[in-house]
């Protein structure tokens, strides 16, 4: 939080000072909650951004004054000066109907195409002019990246401000093609500030200490992000890989600090154990598949004895789901075979009653009954989850299988306590997968995925799906 407000402070001054440049008229001093009386004046300035006179330079100030007014609100403030933009600077609806009128009663082409012209303009919000003015300010690319996460927080109480963060979703997909990012390889000389964020905004397995950053950085470890050219400091999306013999199936092996050093000339397996969105307000502008790709062709590039490709992935849905199916009351969810055992294992009467019991407390990963017991039906109810738990659209309920095999990955291996975390143990009792990207089968089944939904797994997976 204090990164945060010291981010906004120094925005803050920066754009006052372009906006000072334009001249005291054109300041906006509103109160932090911007009561109903200030808005005028908000209404007023947005409508001098749209105008556009004088020039590229009046504009770029106009623009500033606004955001610097922005940053200096509240929340209650924020969410009254979003609902300005979604109210009052949409699309101008009689227009539009006067294009499609023009488009239909047109008796030749060429009157048609300039009609389909003037309508495609006149569809387009006003708002969207203003929101891309932001690309012309210092941080003005970040400051719009970050409004989209706030936007999409407020949307879900505040349903008015959806077709803001629609919309600003749509300038940001333009301007975050994946022609314009850059990969880079992040090493132990990188600069600190992009370290610390790689820090930051490690998702899937926090780093604990510089120690830990430095260890994943080490010769046999490889990190690469995404950049873009306007938040040149700020990675976008970063994959951590562990160059290995043979597939990798416990992360904390891969974490540790102590194992030694493996000559990467003599590895033959990358894995990919953290896949990392540093950017909330990116969120569904997908660009993951292309970093895989390019990380992939970097790394056959330079370590030509790289023969396997593959995830060590956590299955963050599992626990969730199967608490619902065990509340749910399913009969068939269990075998006769472990049934016995976990009644055995739990001293509950019953097997279901002992499933939940065991796994609530947390200490049967250092019971060997417990885990005995547990093995055949976890891993077995791990792959129905994988295969056969779906959302609405047939996709997978795992976000993570969704995105590898979208990617066109194979569901290849569950590993048996892969992740012994409190985090791991919490969201899928201990269990990893690894997703394997076959070069020569990437496309097939990235096309068998998207057109049908067909999910490739490996022998392993249907084996423990039949029990």
């Amino acid at each position: 939080m204090a990164d945060l407000l010291e981010k906004i402070k120094s925005w803050s001054f920066n754009w006052r000072t372009i906006a000072q440049a334009g001249g005291s008229e054109d300041a906006l001093n509103l109160s932090p909650d911007l009561p109903v009386h200030q808005c005028q004046q908000v209404r007023k300035q947005l409508n001098a951004c749209l105008q556009s006179q004088g020039g590229e330079v009046s504009a770029r100030q106009r623009a500033a004054t606004l955001g610097q007014a922005y940053l200096e609100l509240n929340t209650e403030g924020r969410k009254r000066f979003l609902k300005i933009l979604a109210e009052d600077f949409g699309t101008d609806r009689q227009a539009v109907d006067q294009s499609i009128s023009n488009f239909q009663n047109a008796t030749d082409e060429e009157a048609k195409r300039g009609f389909e012209i003037e309508l495609r303009r006149n569809l387009e919000p006003a708002r969207m002019t203003l929101l891309r003015q932001f690309n012309a300010l210092p941080q003005g690319v970040k400051f719009l990246v970050d409004l989209r996460a706030e936007l999409m927080q407020m949307a879900r109480e505040e349903s008015s401000l959806k077709i803001v963060e629609r919309d600003l979703k749509d300038v940001l997909i333009s301007w975050f093609d994946v022609g314009f990012l850059e990969l880079r390889r992040l090493t132990w000389d990188s600069p600190a500030s992009v370290l610390e964020k790689i820090a930051e905004y490690e998702a899937v397995h926090s780093i604990q200490s510089w120690s830990d950053l430095k260890n994943r950085l080490a010769r046999d470890r490889r990190l690469f992000a995404f950049f873009h050219p306007r938040m040149p400091d700020e990675p976008l999306i970063f994959v951590e890989v562990a160059l290995v013999n043979g597939m990798a199936d416990n992360v904390q092996d891969l974490l540790d600090e102590n194992a030694p050093l493996l000559d990467p000339d003599a590895a033959d397996t990358a894995i990919f154990y953290s896949i990392s969105n540093a950017q909330a307000g990116l969120a569904g502008i997908s660009f993951g598949n292309f970093l895989i790709k390019k990380v992939v062709a970097s790394l056959k590039k330079d370590l030509p004895n790289l023969k396997t490709f593959a995830t060590l992935s956590p299955i963050p849905g599992f626990r969730k789901w199967l608490d619902e199916t065990l509340a749910e009351g399913d009969s068939a969810l269990l075998q006769t075979s472990e049934r016995e055992a976990l009644k055995l294992a739990s001293g509950q009467k019953g097997a279901k009653g002992g499933l939940k019991a065991l796994l609530d407390d947390g200490r049967w990963v250092n019971k060997p009954e417990a885990c005995e017991a547990l093995k055949a039906p976890l891993m077995r109810l791990a792959a129905r989850y994988l295969t056969e738990a779906k959302r609405k659209g047939a996709r997978p309920l795992d976000p993570v299988a969704h995105f590898h095999l979208s990617n066109g990955a194979r569901m290849e291996r569950l590993n048996w306590l892969g992740d012994v975390s409190q985090k791991g143990m919490k969201q899928s009792a201990g269990m990893m997968i690894n997703y394997l990207y076959k070069l020569s089968d990437i496309e097939k089944n990235h096309e068998a995925y998207r057109g049908d939904g067909q999910i490739i797994v490996s022998s392993q997976i249907k084996s423990l799906k039949k029990g």
